[in-house]
């Protein structure tokens, strides 16, 4: 259920909600649905991305122990070649607030469109950086899936997974095109759809001398 924002509704018991990978070509879209408790404030929640690594990795365990309730969600690889990126992250969020273990009176969700919930729910453009709960889920968001990836950089060595995050930085698609797609990449996207093309193409070609 979608309603229109009205901070005045913004009391106890809201749920901020956001995600972090959409974009990169490979790994899961991770989310995270939030709800702060207003007697045990956190200072400095801000957009994730505004924040420096070590000021994230802080605030995830003080996010941790503090919230009333928290929950990190994902849609995996192979649902996003299925639904689409978009539907993908829509059901991610969708994990991430009913996995609460409190249930929100009101979800933020940051961006210009809401999943489908069982409780009211708003979007707030540019909410990462004007609503301290959406603030607190990009923080867990992102902590969350940066350590996946560090952790894809060591099973899936040469694709610099570690340092572009799954973007697709030039370091990334000259890596894609010389060692074709690894199983965590997205086969949906484009870059990695024409690696896919490329290396059945090749293998083709060495199949018919």
């Amino acid at each position: 259920m979608q309603m229109g924002l009205d901070f005045t509704l913004v009391e106890d018991l809201v749920a901020g909600v956001d995600e972090v990978g959409r974009g990169p070509l490979c790994g899961a879209v991770v989310t995270a649905a939030v709800i702060l408790d207003p007697q045990r404030p956190i200072l400095g929640l801000n957009d994730s991305k505004k924040l420096t690594e070590a000021r994230r990795e802080k605030l995830f365990d003080e996010i941790c122990e503090k919230a009333l309730s928290f929950c990190i969600a994902r849609a995996e690889v192979e649902e996003i070649d299925e639904l689409n990126i978009l539907h993908a992250t829509m059901l991610a969020m969708q994990r991430a607030v009913e996995g609460l273990s409190v249930t929100p009176k009101l979800a933020l969700i940051d961006g210009n469109r809401c999943p489908k919930l069982s409780v009211p729910s708003a979007p707030v453009v540019k909410g990462d950086s004007q609503v301290p709960a959406i603030a607190a889920a990009s923080i867990l968001a992102k902590v969350t899936r940066d350590r996946e990836m560090a952790a894809f950089e060591l099973i899936y060595p040469g694709y610099g997974i570690g340092g572009h995050k799954g973007y697709p930085t030039p370091v990334h698609l000259e890596a894609l095109a010389r060692l074709g797609p690894t199983p965590i990449h997205r086969r949906s996207f484009a870059p990695v759809r024409a690696a896919y093309e490329a290396r059945d193409a090749l293998s083709n070609g060495f199949a018919e001398v």
